[in-house]
């Protein structure tokens, strides 16, 4: 597959028997971080673009608020638990686990324990593994691979800047499906880069989470333009930055 190739065309989506998610998103919940849309506006506008099932991936945290999973099925959306959690150093994104199970988690280590003791009910993806920014595996990525049930294609790339080309190596060499995300921080970040898995639109996560294992997946994540590519660019490493600091110079005050 080429991950630089264009979304696909809605005409070219798939029809009856395949799912819209994605596994991989952040909202002003974060423990860790200071976004402006909040879990429930995620939810509209995921109902408003035809989503099936998404993950919110707090930092360090799972979100439960059972008010929230009423919302979701009310929207006939399937919200699926999930944490992006930094063990020794590296992030990892793990769907369907309560709270108690994140904050056990705190090393790779005990990543491994949780696979045995959870097998298929769960799913691990590698996200952004070979980016500069945050953390990251890297060439870690091979060692643990084990550990991962699929490879993210992230969202920030261009044709002529593409860090997911060595995932996507080690995804081939591996085995492994990749699996497009948005990791979106802004909500209109959020619909332009996901997935579609070959499952019933009301099928439960371990069905989805086999589909995954098994390749029945295909990512859309289309190439930034230069301009997109700077314009995100300058909202992680400026504009985001100044609303963490006035945030935290806030809550100190």
């Amino acid at each position: 597959m080429d991950i630089s190739s264009p979304s696909l065309l809605a005409a070219d989506a798939p029809q009856e028997g395949w799912m819209k998610l994605d596994f991989h998103l952040h909202t002003a919940e974060d423990p860790e971080d200071y976004l402006e849309h909040s879990a429930e506006e995620l939810l509209h506008r995921a109902h408003a673009l035809g989503f099936h099932a998404l993950a919110i991936t707090l930092h360090g945290r799972v979100l439960d608020d059972p008010a929230l999973f009423a919302a979701a099925r009310e929207l006939g959306i399937r919200l699926i638990p999930g944490a992006e959690l930094r063990l020794d150093g590296a992030d990892v994104v793990v769907v369907n686990l309560s709270p108690a199970e994140a904050r056990e988690l705190r090393s790779l280590h005990d990543l491994y324990a949780f696979r045995q003791r959870r097998g298929g009910s769960a799913l691990v993806i590698a996200p952004h593994p070979y980016f500069v920014l945050g953390g990251s595996m890297g060439r870690r990525l091979v060692e643990y691979i084990e550990l991962f049930d699929a490879i993210e294609i992230s969202h920030f790339h261009t044709r002529w800047f593409d860090r997911n080309r060595p995932a996507a190596a080690v995804a081939e060499r591996f085995q492994k499906p990749l699996i497009a995300t948005s990791d979106a921080h802004r909500l209109c970040g959020f619909g332009r880069h996901f997935s579609y898995v070959q499952a019933p639109a009301d099928a439960e996560p371990e069905v989805i989470f086999d589909a995954i294992r098994g390749g029945c997946v295909r990512p859309v994540s289309p190439a930034l333009s230069t301009a997109q590519f700077a314009r995100q660019l300058w909202w992680i490493g400026v504009e985001h930055e100044l609303r963490r600091l006035r945030a935290g110079f806030a809550k100190r005050g």
